[in-house]
């Protein structure tokens, strides 16, 4: 029942007119929480881009965050955690989308040395004070 009032239907108000349309993190990845790569990818891990991504702009596959992740590493190659701050995305969303690149061979990424591998530091102590007694 209505009152001879016309209803007036509004259209939907952004809460800060500056951010403009919002793509949801889910959205980037379609879906997916991990990528197919066999290692996790460390928040220091750098990514390198391959000489086959001399120009990824022109690959219709890749959406604009993979084009931004290859151009970013292509001056110097940068962490995981360098790209999520640069690219002002989830950590998480890197992972997949360099994991991506990877499958794609269009960036290489170097692992860190784990820990265990790391010398010993009393063994490197003790070279310093044995060079040190020369």
């Amino acid at each position: 029942m209505t009152d001879g009032r016309q209803q007036v239907r509004q259209a939907p108000r952004w809460f800060d007119d500056e951010a403009g349309p919002v793509v949801r993190p889910y959205a980037m990845t379609r879906g997916r929480t991990s990528s197919t790569t066999e290692h996790r990818l460390d928040l220091i891990a750098l990514v390198v881009p391959e000489p086959a991504a001399h120009d990824p702009g022109r690959d219709r596959t890749l959406s604009p965050e993979h084009v931004e992740i290859v151009e970013r590493c292509g001056t110097t190659p940068q962490s995981i955690a360098e790209l999520a701050a640069g690219l002002d995305l989830p950590v998480g969303v890197i992972r997949v989308l360099v994991g991506d690149l990877v499958d794609d061979a269009l960036v290489h990424v170097t692992r860190p040395v784990p820990p265990a591998e790391l010398p010993d530091v009393s063994i490197l102590r003790e070279v310093i004070n044995g060079l040190r007694a020369l």
